[in-house]
Formats: C-alpha cells, sequence, structure tokens
C-alpha cells in the first residue's frame, strides 16, 4: 500500500478522476447527489421520508422468503435454525449500516455497479467492478421478478383450484407487476402502495399460524436438533440467507430519500421487525405442520386456511415483484441518462426509454420463470454469486476502503483495529456463503437432472 503523502495524493486524483459512464465524485453534496438538487425539475426524486422507505424495505425482504423459513427450522430443527435466523437478522442490520455509511459518504452512488467502481479504482479495475456488480444487480433483481411471478402464480392456482395453465397465471400476475412499476419516482406510487403490501403480509402470515394451529398435522415429528450432512443443511441455510438478502435495492432507495442519514432508521425498523417476525413465523409453522412442511409452508395448509392466506398475502407479492422490476429498470435507466434533461423532466425519449426498460425488465422475468426449466435454480445460484456479497460479503469491503482512503490510511485502520478485523471477517463470510451456496445448489441441480424432476419450458 503506498505511504500516507502518496496515498492522500492518489485520493485526491481518485476524488476528482472521471470516465466515462461513471459517477462523478467531486463538488458539493448536493452537486454530487445522484439526482441533484431536483428542486426545479419536474420530475422530482428526493422526496421519500425514511418511515416510507422502512415499509419499502419490509416490502421486498418479508416476502416469499418468509415462507421457506418453516422447511429450513425442519431440515436443521428448531434451536439451530432460531440461531441461524436470528444471526443472520443481526448480521444483515450491521451490514446494512455499512452499506449506508458508504452511500453517504458517496453521495453519486445508486447502486452496487456504482459501489463496484468506487472500491475498485484504488487497484485499477474500476470500470470491471462496475460492470461486474451492475450485471448481479440486474440479474438478481430480474430474477426476483420471476420469482415473485411464480409465487403469484401459487397464489393464483390456490384460490382458483387449479382451473388454468399455470403459464397463464404466472403471465396473468405479471401484468400488475409491470403497471405498477411505471411511476418514475417510487414516491409517486409503489411508496404508498408498500404500506397495503407490509400490512398484506402481516396478515396473511397470522392467518397462516392461526391456520397451522387450527388444523395441525396429525402424527407430526418436531425436532429441537436433526443431524444431517453438509449438503442438506447448508442446502436449508440458504433460505434464511436469501430472506435477507434485499441490501442490492438499499443504494437506489437512499438516492431517493430527501434525508439520506434517516436511512438508518429505516434499517433499525427493517431488520427488528424481520428477525422477530420471521423468527415467531417460522417456530410457530414448523411446531404445528412438523417436519413435512413444504417450501412455500402455505402449501401444508388445508384448502381454506391456504386460500385465505394466499389471498391476503398476494398485495405483498404483487408489490415486492414491481418494486424488483422498478428497480431493475431505475439502473438502467439512470446509467443511460444521469445528468441529462431526460432524467428529471418529462421528454417523450426519456418516457419511452423507460416504459421500455420496464417493459424489457417484466419480460425477462417472466421468460425466464417460464421458459427455464431450471429457474429455481438459476435464483438459487444468483443468490450464491451476488446476495452473499450484496448483504454480507461487501460490507467488510466498503468499510475497509472509507476508513483507508478517507480516515488516514494504514494509521485509521490500526486504531480501529478490531473493526477492522470484523471487516475481514465479513469479506470471509461472503466468500463462505457464496461458495458453499454455489456448491449445495448445484450439486441439487445435478441430483434433480438426475431423478428426472426439471421440467420442460413454457409447459403447464
Amino acid at each position: 500500500m503506498p505511504s500516507n503523502e502518496k496515498q492522500m495524493e492518489e485520493l485526491a486524483v481518485y476524488r476528482t478522476a472521471d470516465s466515462e459512464g461513471s459517477p462523478r465524485a467531486v463538488g458539493s453534496i448536493e452537486e454530487r447527489e445522484v439526482f441533484g438538487d431536483d428542486k426545479n425539475h419536474q420530475i422530482k426524486y428526493r422526496t421519500l421520508s425514511w418511515p416510507f422507505v422502512a415499509m419499502i424495505m419490509i416490502t421486498e425482504i418479508v416476502t416469499g422468503g418468509t415462507l421457506t423459513l418453516p422447511q429450513a427450522l425442519a431440515v436443521v430443527g428448531i434451536v439451530p435454525g432460531l440461531i441461524l435466523i436470528i444471526f443472520c437478522g443481526v448480521f444483515a442490520l450491521f451490514t446494512s449500516l455499512i452499506l449506508i455509511d458508504f452511500k453517504i459518504n458517496h453521495p453519486e452512488v445508486h447502486n452496487m455497479g456504482d459501489a463496484g467502481y468506487i472500491i475498485f479504482k484504488p487497484f485499477g479495475l474500476g470500470a470491471v467492478g462496475r460492470e461486474v456488480l451492475s450485471f448481479g444487480t440486474l440479474l438478481f433483481a430480474i430474477t426476483a421478478v420471476g420469482a415473485t411471478a411464480l409465487l403469484g402464480q401459487e397464489a393464483l392456482t390456490t384460490l382458483s383450484s387449479s382451473r388454468l395453465c399455470l403459464m397463464l397465471y404466472t403471465g396473468i400476475f405479471s401484468i400488475p407487476i409491470l403497471l405498477c412499476a411505471l411511476p418514475r419516482t417510487l414516491n409517486t406510487g409503489l411508496s404508498w402502495f408498500s404500506m397495503v403490501a407490509c400490512l398484506s403480509v402481516f396478515i396473511a402470515c397470522i392467518v397462516a399460524m392461526a391456520g397451522s394451529a387450527a388444523e395441525p398435522t396429525p402424527n407430526r415429528v418436531v425436532s429441537v436438533t436433526v443431524p444431517s450432512n453438509f449438503y442438506t443443511a447448508f442446502l436449508s441455510i440458504t433460505n434464511p440467507v436469501i430472506a435477507y438478502a434485499g441490501h442490492f435495492m438499499f443504494f437506489p432507495l437512499i438516492s431517493e430519500m430527501h434525508t439520506p442519514r434517516d436511512a438508518k432508521k429505516a434499517a433499525w425498523c427493517l431488520q427488528t421487525f424481520a428477525t422477530a417476525f420471521y423468527a415467531v413465523f417460522a417456530v410457530v409453522t414448523y411446531c404445528y405442520l412438523g417436519s413435512n412442511v413444504q417450501n412455500p409452508s402455505l402449501l401444508s395448509l388445508s384448502p381454506k386456511w391456504a386460500k385465505a392466506a394466499w389471498g391476503l398475502f398476494l398485495p405483498n407479492i404483487l408489490i415486492a415483484g414491481s418494486l424488483y422490476n422498478h428497480t431493475a429498470a431505475k439502473i438502467v435507466f439512470v446509467r443511460l441518462f444521469r445528468g441529462s434533461k431526460h432524467l428529471h423532466d418529462h421528454t417523450v425519449t426519456g418516457w419511452l426509454s423507460w416504459i421500455g426498460l420496464v417493459l424489457l425488465m417484466n419480460a425477462a422475468g417472466f421468460v425466464l420463470a417460464v421458459g427455464v426449466p431450471i429457474f429455481a435454480y438459476l435464483c438459487g445460484i444468483a443468490a450464491a454469486l451476488f446476495a452473499s456479497w450484496y448483504t454480507y460479503g461487501l460490507a467488510g469491503a466498503f468499510w475497509w476502503h472509507d476508513v483507508y482512503y478517507l480516515e488516514g490510511g494504514w494509521p485509521a485502520l490500526k486504531r480501529r483495529w478490531f473493526m477492522y478485523v470484523i471487516a475481514i471477517l465479513t469479506i470471509l463470510a461472503g466468500a463462505f456463503i457464496c461458495v458453499a451456496g454455489l456448491y449445495a445448489i448445484i450439486k441439487s441441480l445435478v441430483i434433480a437432472y438426475a431423478d428426472g424432476s426439471v421440467g420442460s419450458p413454457f409447459s403447464c
């Protein structure tokens, strides 16, 4: 690493250098903000308050992943499963606070691609870091659109007693996902819809727990701990890991806040609610449905309780899918038009581009969901490759980068040696989750092909 004087000189260059397509890192806070000082613009992005951001975060995180947790407890047992849920929640809170600090230090960051440009720039790999993390963000968001469409398919199938082809249900549900994602700013639609979505997931899960208690599984087996091999255990561990995998949306959300520093209040609200809610739902549902609980867990309820729970869950699934769709489109839109009038004003080019991007992301999610027989495994691979880093591992790199380059180099790191060690462990944890997750998902895919459980594309 460079000496202090050389390091400060490099830092000055780093703070003023720019390259094609990259956010600028100079000027006042307002000038460096993604959407600038948009008070005089026709389209105003920076209007979100922290309570709305908290509700958006809850909507996009506390959704379908919740329904996978009872099965995770069935695989490893109540005690290991509960410890894992709480640990992941605390870890996710820790990393989210670091991400928020990084965003505050770098107002020009709009997404993980921008952040990748910054942390890899000192190593001469800024462009590579930007493209890799941008690709991962888009892939994860698009697969999330497809996953929520399939979850909507499950809901509509249950509510209608399977009267139509499954692919039609997916297409039907994709339409409202598209329409709700169309407003250009989060505060003109999705933030308000998120209020309903938060209430939706809360009431739906309460009804699901009531249904499992009213009609529990006869002769069910409930275990405190369950012995299992590494592959089986880690495959189940991916459920709680993915249940907290929403950090890739934090940068775009904070970019549309009128007071970005308040994002920490939203993060505390999100992780406290999510961790407590996950723990209660997973334990109660598992205790009443037993070791044979399905994934998603609502499929294990009796028909009347399943219909009630799925019906109440629909608004949350819909708005979560729209948020993923909106985020994927917004990342590309900002990349194309950052600093131009098309970003802030009602221009024909701006609106046609925005609508086209929303349609493209929606169509991509739908095609992947119904056209790729291994879509569920693709979602797992995307989560292992990118969510492991976005939610956990990269936070350590963000902390290390800002302390080293903004606070004085090695002396600053030595002064904060404990956090330095924690940052390294965070990076290693992200690497472990990534590698072990890929191993578990790919092995399960090989087994699925071997036993003939992989379906065909575009089938009912």
